[in-house]
């Protein structure tokens, strides 16, 4: 069953790009272009997870989602807006925003937060993943290719973790850094280590087989994905 999403968003062009990227990427979509029209389904229709943005005619995405959890409504709501300072960020989630994403983001970014949230509040995440003949073991911390052993460090391990939860999905290099390295703030880009890194998983996932997993999309970051002789 498909997950079905909500998005609010008062401008139709840029809803309608959100709506059918989601939609490829595997999720089930309805829209609203006011905050009048984004209660109203709110109230009418059951979601698993809301895209709302914060500045919206008629009635704001906080005040949205200050009445949604002033009446026990827990559904995850992703705020979307162009403010970014820590002020305007602290307001949007102690209003309830279970996340928060700037104005303009890269759309991996938008299903990659899409999918956390969603892990977070659905059933559980598989303790083991599989992509073509890769299987790794996420509570062991293991991984096998053609149920051969795959030697890798912690931070090898924790990259193809996160490559794996976002299948088929470009991940960007300021994703990486975030969420695996946790160091989003550093004053020097982490590219050239995340690159190495990523080079090094490369090779020990891919080198001797045909079919190559992990793939770089020059300037924007990386994809794990099938591809024979990529």
């Amino acid at each position: 069953m498909l997950m079905r999403l909500l998005v609010v968003e008062d401008d139709v062009k840029t809803a309608r790009a959100l709506a059918a990227g989601l939609e490829r990427a595997g999720f089930s979509v309805a829209t609203a272009h006011t905050g009048e029209d984004g209660f109203f389904l709110l109230n009418a229709e059951s979601f698993d997870l809301v895209v709302l943005d914060w500045m919206l005619p008629g009635r704001s995405g906080i005040e949205i989602l200050k009445t949604l959890r002033s009446r026990g409504n827990k559904t995850p709501v992703l705020l979307l807006t162009a403010r970014d300072a820590v002020d305007d960020r602290v307001l949007g989630l102690e209003s309830g925003a279970d996340d928060y994403l700037v104005k303009p983001f890269a759309f991996a970014e938008l299903v990659a937060r899409i999918r956390t949230l969603l892990r977070r509040t659905g059933p559980g995440e598989p303790l083991k993943k599989t992509i073509a003949d890769l299987v790794v073991d996420l509570e062991a911390r293991r991984a096998w290719r053609t149920n051969q052993p795959i030697e890798l460090t912690p931070r090898e391990f924790d990259l193809l973790a996160f490559l794996l939860r976002q299948p088929g999905q470009v991940v960007t290099r300021e994703m990486l850094a975030k969420e695996v390295w946790r160091e989003a703030n550093r004053i020097t880009p982490l590219d050239n280590v995340i690159d190495v890194h990523v080079a090094h998983l490369r090779r020990k996932v891919d080198e001797g087989h045909v079919l190559k997993l992990i793939h770089t999309i020059r300037g924007v970051g990386f994809v794990l994905r099938e591809e024979a002789n990529g």
